[in-house]
């Protein structure tokens, strides 16, 4: 009887030991240079999923190598019982994340430029035998709160004040659409309340320039935000303290909203929100809430 027992044990010890993890992840972001790429892949490395984890980029040098159907091949290969797709982008309410729900398999009608992207890199729609759950963006995460309060209280302590005396501007990239502008802005109110009500800066204020929207309409998203660092000025009678809500470093960060700012009484240094452990725990809260539903809902 003990003889029998011990061996059922060491069977079961060896099954486990074979089992590979049931959940893989696939972490999806936009894609930019290397020094871009390299705040996903690091954040992507941290994150304690449980199971593999593999990065796809929709656009830029990177995509073609990382392919949304390479990635997903990958995670079958290994076993997986389910693949949750995350996408390291700041809404859900734009053409990128559109691009995602349509290789995960959602009905979606891409339109012509973001079909073309796909074209371009490769990045086709795939055949999985594992079943593909797909996640919001970071829409209201409490996560992207602290990072950006965490780069607001790093700054205004750099310049040897404390948040009480200044104001703090958020600038974001935005959509194109005025139906996808109130929904990022529905979505990033409650953060910027977060992080006024953890930082304790005298005035937070939100705007988002609309990079890639129509020259007169991205105008005035940059004249909105000139006008909101002024008043801030007015306010607290120092310069305002400016966080951009980007996912990674580079040409908006770094060259395109110093541009949009120049000459306005802030202080801007840049730093986006990779990389920063609080992304790594958003995308593990990301995969354990998706595996929840799905365990749930069988």
């Amino acid at each position: 009887m003990l003889r029998t027992l011990s061996l059922l044990a060491l069977t079961a010890l060896s099954l486990g030991a074979q089992s590979p993890a049931t959940t893989g992840t696939i972490v999806i972001a936009h894609g930019g240079d290397s020094t871009w790429n390299a705040g996903v892949r690091a954040i992507a490395a941290q994150a304690q999923t449980g199971g593999p984890v593999e990065v796809s980029f929709l656009m830029g040098p990177g995509a073609a190598t990382t392919r949304f159907q390479d990635a997903v091949a990958k995670l079958d290969a290994k076993g997986v019982s389910r693949i949750v797709i995350v996408p390291m982008l700041v809404s859900s309410h734009s053409g990128h994340y559109e691009q995602i729900r349509y290789l995960a398999g959602q009905d979606v009608r891409l339109d012509e430029t973001m079909e073309h992207h796909l074209h371009m890199a490769g990045i086709e729609r795939t055949a999985s035998r594992t079943p593909l759950v797909l996640t919001p963006a970071l829409d209201n995460a409490h996560e992207m709160a602290r990072v950006l309060a965490d780069r607001a209280l790093a700054l205004v302590q750099g310049q040897g004040d404390v948040p009480a005396n200044r104001g703090l501007m958020i600038v974001g990239h935005g959509p194109n659409s005025a139906e996808d502008y109130a929904a990022w802005m529905g979505n990033l109110r409650p953060v910027a309340d977060s992080v006024k009500a953890w930082t304790g800066f005298r005035d937070v204020r939100l705007e988002l320039v609309r990079d890639d929207a129509p020259v007169a309409v991205r105008a005035e998203g940059v004249t909105r935000t000139r006008e909101l660092i002024e008043m801030q000025r007015l306010i607290t009678g120092r310069d305002a303290i400016v966080v951009p809500v980007l996912v990674s470093k580079g040409l908006v960060s770094r060259d395109k909203l110093p541009r949009d700012i120049a000459g306005t009484p802030s202080v801007y240094a840049g730093e986006p929100l990779l990389p920063h452990s609080a992304m790594a725990r958003w995308v593990e809260r990301r995969v354990r809430e998706a595996t929840t539903t799905a365990v749930t809902s069988r």
